[in-house]
């Protein structure tokens, strides 16, 4: 070979790649390069003047070393990235100064949320000095009304062995059945009366009234207690003393069924709860917990834990209507859902004012017409027998969710004011009186 000609580094270079990767390849220019010299340099400056794939492109293709190729390339030291001491895990040292410290104490795993049970039986009876009986409610049911059937055997809706006291399907009473005697009712009276006067203590005077009746309005608080188609329910009490441990009045608000008899409403949340009702507003009530309240000292109120099944009452609407033969009951019917409405009831509505305007409708008209369309049967149903007991009236349908009631053969207007008014007032005229004179001798200038 002549020592003459200048020949290109690279391309000598990639001469025994070539043939290393394919021995078989028998090209001209390789031949070339072997016989003629002057071949051989102009071969050559063509391949070093054409663009020349890298080496590492070479070598990935047809090379059996291409998994080694990465440690040639520019790009990983040209833009290298070295991970953080706190991504590269490393073995302990063995250095006692820099091992890390142990927990000084090990956390205790929380037990998981048990939910209670009416089948834990390990803690005693749940004793109550409440001096009344149990009922699911105690403004929709009556202990004067006895059921004539069960529809289920008698389970406690406190639990089986979580009360003490016996339930009898109906209430769970104060005192055993068995072991009553004549004078119990006037007993449990007295001793109601007795813990209502000792948590009451002295009357509120007006600026103390209005002061408490303020706080609870709906600007100032929203907490509030429903009172709904069940009526006061009994678990219903014990809400009514949890608001009590936060403010020492509560605002409940009435709707739907019970809102008939409003009087009873307010009766049944003194004798129940011990409190005084300082404002009313239609069905709008503020309950007063007493000045000598003590939340740590609460009554003890076992929850229900399942609402009981009704028992079974006598039938409301019967074939025929007393004093009345079947074709006179029939045209009775038929001629009472043809008279105009007297009124729609809303669902979930307030309705003190409806018995004031049947006895007023009942000067006019023998039949009266309620329009119940969108209430649940045993709304209209309940309304009906409220109506029957009130008024009173006899029940004559309640086809095409209407009540249709006939004030009767020898009717009678009711008299005096039995119904609270729409607004009352619990001003005590005493008190103004009271502190107008105070302030009168304060000015006197004498």
């Amino acid at each position: 070979m002549n020592p003459n000609v200048n020949i290109d580094q690279n391309a000598l270079f990639v001469q025994p790649q070539l043939k290393c990767l394919n021995p078989h390849l028998k090209s001209k220019t390789l031949r070339g390069f072997q016989f003629n010299d002057k071949k051989m340099t102009g071969v050559l400056g063509r391949l070093s003047r054409r663009r020349r794939p890298p080496l590492i492109s070479l070598l990935s293709r047809n090379h059996p070393l291409s998994t080694t190729s990465a440690a040639f390339s520019k790009l990983r030291s040209e833009y290298s990235f070295v991970a953080p001491p706190s991504l590269r895990p490393q073995p302990p040292s063995k250095d006692p100064i820099f091992q890390p410290q142990p927990e000084s104490r090990p956390r205790k795993t929380k037990p998981p949320y048990r939910p209670p049970s009416s089948l834990d039986r390990s803690d005693p009876p749940i004793r109550s000095d409440l001096p009344f009986d149990f009922r699911f409610s105690y403004t929709e049911s009556s202990a004067k009304v006895r059921p004539i059937g069960l529809r289920e055997p008698k389970y406690s809706p406190f639990g089986p062995g979580r009360l003490d006291r016996v339930w009898t399907g109906v209430c769970a009473p104060a005192v055993d059945p068995k072991a009553a005697f004549a004078g119990v009712d006037g007993e449990l009276e007295e001793k109601r009366r007795l813990m209502r006067e000792r948590i009451q203590g002295e009357p509120l005077t007006n600026a103390e009234r209005k002061a408490l009746v303020e706080r609870c309005q709906r600007h100032k608080t929203k907490r509030q207690i429903n009172l709904g188609r069940d009526g006061l329910t009994h678990n219903m009490l014990n809400d009514i003393h949890n608001h009590w441990k936060h403010a020492e009045a509560v605002r409940i608000k009435c709707m739907g069924v019970p809102t008939v008899d409003m009087k009873n409403i307010c009766t049944q949340l003194e004798e129940k709860t011990f409190g005084k009702i300082i404002h009313r507003h239609g069905g709008q009530l503020v309950l007063y917990r007493g000045r000598y309240y003590k939340p740590k000292e609460r009554p003890v109120i076992p929850l229900m834990l399942w609402k009981p099944q009704e028992p079974v009452y006598p039938r409301l609407i019967k074939t025929t209507i007393e004093g009345l033969s079947i074709e006179e009951t029939k045209e009775m019917r038929k001629r009472g859902l043809s008279v105009p409405a007297l009124t729609k009831l809303a669902k979930n509505g307030y309705y003190g004012s409806l018995i004031p305007m049947i006895r007023d409708a009942f000067l006019c008209d023998e039949l009266v017409r309620i329009d119940c369309e969108g209430l649940p049967t045993s709304d209209y149903k309940k309304l009906g027998c409220k109506l029957r007991d009130l008024v009173p009236c006899i029940l004559v349908t309640f086809e095409k969710e209407q009540i249709v009631i006939w004030r009767g053969k020898n009717y009678k207007p009711a008299e005096g004011g039995y119904f609270l008014t729409e607004r009352e007032s619990f001003d005590d005229p005493d008190d103004d009186l009271s502190v107008g004179t105070h302030q009168n001798e304060n000015t006197d200038p004498n």
